[in-house]
Order: structure tokens, then C-alpha cells, then sequence
């Protein structure tokens, strides 16, 4: 395609990341699921996941170090898990929710590292297999480690990235069509899984037409921290106007 159309840096679609997540997050805290605005911002939402995770295997490879990288990974994770409880917990003040995505990348740094250090295949697979298994305890389970595996497999390679995105959104269309199996007739089934695969293929468009691999120019350190913190201060802000909207 041509260059002229690749307007969009790595922290620019970030930034729009963390917008569709905060649609997402509002949607699924506040907002009646059977109302179109709502399934709009749920749909729309799905963009951040597989956008991170493309992120994460492409950063993977340019991180100065790669301890650091999972020290600050697994830190936010933890500073995430009490606010991502408080916002989704459903009935009283909090309850546990399940891991929080940050700690699912985690799990998706830590298969890269796998990939990328243990050279005995059989071991390699193992571990692999652990850890995707692992994130059924987290957010986006199963679904981010394939979607990192898939992107591992796509490295380099446009047409193998086309098929990685179209890949990632045909197994959610199918995940959404079973979920709804046997509580929606099978049209409306079929609308919501379609529906449920907008963001996935609208991350697809944005990475493969838009992107144009580099990074701001300024601001590179503050947006690396925006990124981070960004995840539980709008949660632990979504969770303390819940907790208010049912005590008031």
C-alpha cells in the first residue's frame, strides 16, 4: 500500500487502544447490553486486545531489556488487580473477578521468552502450552496467548499478517456464536458474533494500512507510562462511580 496513507505511529493507535477499552469498559460496568449503544461500544472495544498483543510481540524485539520489560508487566499487573475487581464486581463493594489483563500480556511476554530462549522444541511447546493454559485464571483468556502465537508465526511476513488477523477474528466470531448457542436463535446468534468481530478486523485494517512503524518523536517517555498507569486508574475511577451509582 502506499506510504502516503500510513499516518498512524505506534503510540498514536495506542492511545486509541486505550479510547475503544474505556468504550468497552463503560459498556460492560454501566450500560444495558441490550441496547445498540451499548453492544456499539463493546464491539468496538474488542479493537485493544489484539492491538496490544500485536504490540507486545512487535516491542518484544526492540526492549533494551527484556527483565525489565516483565518486571514492569508483572508490577502493573498487581497494582491493576484490586481496581479491574472493584470496577467489574457485580454485586457488594468487591469480589474476585479474575486476573486482569495486564497480567494476561504478562503470560503473552512470558511465551515470547519461551519462544524466544528454549531452543529444546518439545520443552518449548510445553511451556508454551502451560502458560496459554495458565490465562484461563485471566481477562481475554486463551484468546491473547493465541493471538501472540499468531503474530509470533506472522513476523515479517505481510500476507501471514493478513492471515493472522483474519485468523484471530474468525475464532472470536465462533467463541461469540457458541457462547450465544442455545440463548439466541440462530440469526441473531450469528449478528452479534459478525458484530463481535469489528474490532478485531478494524485493529487488522489500522496495523496493516495505517501503521507506519514508527513512535511520537516527543513525548515517548510519557506516553510509555500513560500506557501503564492509564489501566487501573480508569478502573479503580469506573469501580469508585459504581460502587457510588449503588449506594446512592
Amino acid at each position: 500500500m502506499d506510504q502516503k496513507y500510513k499516518v498512524l505511529n505506534r503510540d498514536v493507535i495506542k492511545y486509541i487502544a486505550m479510547g475503544t477499552m474505556l468504550l468497552n469498559h463503560i459498556s460492560t460496568v454501566f450500560m444495558d447490553q441490550d441496547t445498540i449503544l451499548a453492544q456499539v461500544f463493546l464491539n468496538i472495544g474488542y479493537f485493544t486486545a489484539i492491538t496490544m498483543c500485536y504490540f507486545l510481540v512487535e516491542g518484544f524485539h526492540y526492549t533494551r531489556s527484556k527483565k525489565k520489560y516483565g518486571i514492569r508487566l508483572a508490577v502493573f499487573a498487581l497494582i491493576s488487580e484490586i481496581p479491574y475487581c472493584l470496577a467489574f464486581t457485580e454485586n457488594g463493594v468487591i469480589g474476585y473477578y479474575g486476573m486482569n489483563m495486564i497480567f494476561t500480556l504478562l503470560l503473552c511476554f512470558l511465551i515470547l521468552l519461551a519462544h524466544d530462549r528454549i531452543k529444546e522444541t518439545v520443552l518449548r511447546n510445553l511451556v508454551i502450552v502451560f502458560l496459554t493454559f495458565l490465562s484461563l485464571f485471566s481477562d481475554w483468556a486463551l484468546l491473547a496467548p493465541v493471538f501472540t502465537l499468531l503474530f509470533i508465526w506472522a513476523e515479517g511476513s505481510e500476507e501471514r499478517l493478513k492471515a493472522a488477523f483474519a485468523a484471530a477474528a474468525v475464532m472470536f466470531g465462533v467463541l461469540n456464536y457458541a457462547g450465544g448457542a442455545g440463548r439466541f436463535s440462530v440469526g441473531t446468534n450469528l449478528i452479534y458474533a459478525l458484530e463481535s468481530i469489528v474490532g478485531i478486523l478494524l485493529s487488522g485494517a489500522v496495523v496493516l494500512y495505517l501503521y507506519n512503524g514508527r513512535r511520537m518523536e516527543k513525548g515517548k517517555n510519557f506516553s510509555k507510562w500513560f500506557f501503564y498507569w492509564f489501566y487501573p486508574v480508569h478502573l479503580l475511577i469506573l469501580g469508585m462511580i459504581r460502587i457510588w451509582l449503588n449506594v446512592f
